[in-house]
């Protein structure tokens, strides 16, 4: 049994996880609602939070999966990217749990958790495949030969594509996190009434900052008669137009027949409309959680007691 951490960000979560991939229990505690009022997340709130939170989402961790820390045989936590407040209160809780009974410890690239989302039950996915990576921090694109690694084949030049549908949901007047209100919003409106611009950068890089620039623009022209939906289509028409073109562009580059699509993106209705053949994480894991950090640690090399009360975080 596989007990996992997870506080890079906002979320604050534990999972257990059988070393066959079933997840025993999954818990996240979430601070949208604290960082609703800011637009997006306050670095200091965060990490306060997690330490207020961390204790009780272990025990309900526990309790949901019905087992004790005695049953438990290695910790996993995130120990990056993220915010380093954030990230350090998980890793501590993580390095106390494991020194108390003497177990190991394994530390989690956050990236690799995204991507070890595909291989829990019950519909595990096996490499190879190009994957999408499309967070709020990240928008990458990833060759997965086996399990437990993957090469980079692009990434974002600026803006990730999750933070660009954050502030255009700031621009539209809309809630946080802005994913999810672009997306309803969207439902409603014509995906074609604004042409957007889709930036071609060389390679398999994206860019997505003049589409931010070009969606303020078009709020300023309209003030206050806005066709909020209408822009908000289109705008993420745009986003999903981007993502798109470079996974069919690195599918035809790698000669993979497979793709995938992780991160907190991927719960993005269009893109899946979009990707009918592509395999996507479950929308219960396409956000952070520590089920994905649990079962990246069934393919990650544990750091033996006491060796791992050295370790620091990365942000």
């Amino acid at each position: 049994m596989i007990l996992g951490l997870e506080t890079s960000c906002d979320e604050t979560a534990a999972a257990l996880v059988t070393e066959d991939g079933r997840i025993a229990a999954s818990v996240v505690s979430s601070q949208a609602e604290l960082h609703a009022p800011f637009g997006g997340v306050v670095p200091e709130i965060a990490s306060r939070h997690h330490l207020e939170n961390v204790v009780p989402v272990l025990r309900a961790a526990l309790e949901e999966a019905g087992v004790s820390l005695e049953e438990v045989d290695r910790v996993a936590v995130t120990r990056g990217p993220g915010l380093i407040g954030a990230l350090l209160v998980g890793l501590s809780a993580a390095k106390a749990l494991a020194w108390a009974r003497g177990l190991p410890l394994v530390p989690v690239d956050h990236l690799q958790g995204h991507v070890a989302s595909l291989y829990l039950e019950p519909d595990p996915l096996e490499p190879p495949f190009v994957c999408l990576l499309a967070s709020g921090g990240h928008t990458m694109l990833l060759e997965v030969r086996e399990r437990g690694s993957f090469a980079v084949l692009g990434s974002t030049l600026d803006d990730a594509a999750g933070e660009a549908f954050d502030k255009g949901a700031r621009l539209l007047g809309l809630g946080y996190p802005g994913g999810a209100a672009v997306d309803r919003l969207a439902r409603e409106g014509d995906p074609e009434a604004h042409p957007f611009p889709v930036a071609r950068v060389p390679g398999l890089d994206f860019s997505f900052s003049g589409l931010k620039t070009a969606l303020l623009y078009a709020v300023r022209e309209h003030g206050d008669d806005l066709p909020a939906a209408d822009l908000a289509a289109s705008y993420q028409r745009a986003i999903v137009t981007a993502l798109t073109v470079r996974l069919r562009e690195a599918q035809a580059q790698t000669g993979l027949e497979r793709v995938a699509v992780v991160g907190g993106v991927a719960a993005n209705s269009e893109l899946r409309a979009a990707l009918p053949d592509a395999a996507f994480a479950p929308l219960a894991l396409c956000t952070d959680n520590a089920a994905m950090i649990a079962s990246a640690a069934r393919f990650a090399q544990p750091v033996p007691y006491p060796d791992y009360l050295g370790l620091d975080a990365y942000a």
